[in-house]
């Protein structure tokens, strides 16, 4: 085996072939380095003396189904400048590991195409060897994202297990790639990004969160020329959240037979948008009754559909308008949960209509959250918090395919 062969292969060079062997079905080739390519692995210079060796050995890519190991002598040196005996780096292996950085590149371009679990089968390593490859690149590539191009983002937190587990994410919508994973949720698992953000110069133009005070309050603090947009979808998801409730209350309260039998089961029609009702099913017929036989809840139901037209108008003007009117309307229906969340649309007038600024969401963080979900549950979840966090980082490089 010449020593061309070694670096074509195996991506080894300034060291000598020295012999092979077989063994127990694996492969073994035993190397040396030469006297002049010894260095101090700290000042860099070649006056040195040898003092002893370390034998190890180093996983290397496969030949065929057969294992494959490089053996070297480690040498350990005296630095005449430095005064102390260290052991000189091994040039073809990541540092304290057992393998070749060849090796975990082909471990990662597997990994790609297989799971964790197929790729350690595969190589005939450890599950744990597969899972430090990837855990060491993702930590290389993705551990601290760049923040300095950042312009709008969205904020939003997303539950990670039972026990009320939550890590708060930050994406960049311009991109689509995730900036940030926090521990917990809340203004408190934010404080390592602000830090962050504030050594990087980063100039947000727009954050889009939904109407948690404690997002207010932080963006506030943090980034107060930032325009803060308000959800639109939270806002109609909040007052679904109500329409149910109002629903479950008439129910309760309804004393006719009748009338309890219809307003049974309306829930989800109520929540649906009318483009989404199924006539094979006779749903705009069951709503049409149970509107019908109750007033406070028609009324309840057709103001969830006219405050979806804040969101369609041409120009922030015209939506100004629109929400004051709704607003009054809610106000004057005497409807206690219409008028509860008028106040709160009033009070958050001004993030609403910030949509007309910069026509921004959590929208895409959702389809983010989407994805995390699916990647925890294809992996049946996470042991180590860290390496689930970078997993998250580098989900934007991850793609996924309808099938079936």
């Amino acid at each position: 085996m010449s020593t061309s062969l070694l670096y074509h292969a195996f991506d080894i060079r300034g060291y000598k072939y020295v012999n092979t062997k077989y063994q127990d079905g694996a492969v073994y080739f035993t190397i040396r380095q030469e006297q002049e390519e010894l260095r101090c692995p700290v000042c860099g210079t070649r006056k040195v003396i040898r003092r002893g060796q370390v034998q190890r050995r180093f996983r290397a890519n496969p030949i065929s189904s057969k294992e494959v190991w490089i053996i070297l002598a480690v040498q350990r040196v005296f630095c005449l400048f430095c005064g102390v005996v260290r052991q000189v780096k091994v040039k073809f292996a990541p540092e304290r590991r057992s393998y070749t950085k060849a090796f975990a590149r082909y471990a990662l371009e597997l990994s790609r195409h297989m799971t964790i679990k197929d790729v350690a089968r595969h190589l005939h390593v450890s599950w744990d060897v597969v899972k430090d490859i990837q855990k060491r690149n993702l930590q290389r590539r993705f551990a601290k994202p760049k923040l300095k191009k950042l312009k709008q983002i969205a904020i939003d937190e997303i539950s990670v297990g039972k026990g009320h587990r939550y890590l708060t994410i930050v994406l960049d919508l311009k991109s689509g790639a995730v900036v940030y994973v926090g521990n917990g949720k809340g203004a408190d698992a934010l404080e390592p990004f602000w830090a962050r953000l504030q050594r990087s110069k980063a100039r947000i133009e727009a954050v889009a969160t939904d109407l948690s005070p404690a997002y207010i309050s932080a963006v506030l603090a943090h980034l107060p020329h930032a325009v803060h947009v308000f959800d639109h979808f939270h806002l109609i998801k909040l007052f679904n959240d109500h329409l149910s409730e109002l629903r479950r209350k008439l129910y309760h309260e309804a004393t006719a037979g009748m009338q309890k039998h219809v307003l049974k089961g309306t829930r989800w029609l109520l929540l649906k948008n009318p483009e989404n009702l199924d006539p094979r099913r006779k749903e705009p017929e069951r709503l049409a009754e149970a509107l019908h036989l109750n007033q406070p809840l028609a009324m309840a139901y057709y103001m969830k559909e006219d405050l979806r037209q804040i969101w369609q108008q041409p120009d922030k003007d015209s939506a100004t308008a629109v929400l004051e009117d709704w607003v009054n309307r809610a106000m004057a229906s005497g409807i206690g949960m219409l008028i509860k969340f008028a106040k709160t649309v009033a009070l958050y007038r001004r993030g609403i209509l910030a949509y007309y600024d910069y026509p921004i969401s959590t929208g895409p963080l959702e389809g983010t959250n989407n994805k995390i979900k699916t990647m925890k549950r294809q992996a049946y979840g996470f042991r180590d918090l860290e390496f689930f966090k970078l997993k998250i980082l580098a989900l934007h490089e991850t793609k996924y395919a309808l099938v079936g």
